[in-house]
């Protein structure tokens, strides 16, 4: 792995444990290994760039795995897959990680491009969520309004469950999208 990929990866991890006002150039440098030249080189515009380039491969991620999820199963089953990932990521972090776009998306001040790529993001796992249910006959306009609030209320229970350092939140959230999405797929 390059010197730009080790620091994308190393940003994307940082983000996720520290929100990217904690990600400083001597934590990605200490945790990367790379050289400060080396930043530069590969991100001439500072933390600033380097933080929108790992907002967009941190996206880029999770939307190829929610593609793989939704295409495999049901659309119940499949929103039911995202909040079982999510507490693996906590619990196995010890509730220190969460979700490096949602820390892009509450950095617009020191990082608008990066807060940018974090709302392209959102907007992309929508439009993946709401094709799905589209093809369970789940009319369009409903489609897009399920995934805007499938999307947001996983990502919130993300941020409940690591302040709380609990996965209920999340637990109960899953349980809740899951069967609205059986609802709505049942119907139509």
């Amino acid at each position: 792995m390059g010197a730009r990929d080790r620091l994308i990866d190393s940003a994307v991890e940082l983000m996720r444990r520290n929100g990217v006002a904690g990600t400083g150039i001597a934590q990605l440098l200490d945790h990367s290994g790379i050289s400060r030249r080396s930043v530069y080189l590969n991100f001439p515009g500072g933390k600033s760039e380097l933080v929108a380039e790992a907002t967009r491969f941190a996206g880029r991620a999770f939307s190829a795995l929610m593609r793989t999820v939704a295409t495999s199963t049901d659309a119940a089953t499949a929103i039911a897959t995202f909040p079982v990932l999510w507490r693996e990521v906590m619990v196995s972090s010890d509730f220190t990680a969460g979700c490096p776009i949602v820390a892009a998306a509450l950095s617009r001040s020191e990082a608008p491009d990066a807060a940018d790529a974090a709302g392209e993001a959102f907007g992309e796992w929508e439009q993946i969520l709401a094709e799905r249910l589209r093809a369970e006959h789940v009319e369009p306009e409903a489609a897009l309004a399920l995934a805007t609030t499938i999307i947001a209320a996983v990502e919130g229970a993300v941020v409940m469950s690591l302040a709380t350092r609990s996965v209920t939140p999340l637990e109960r959230v899953g349980a809740q999208m899951s069967a609205l999405v059986a609802q709505h797929t049942r119907v139509a």
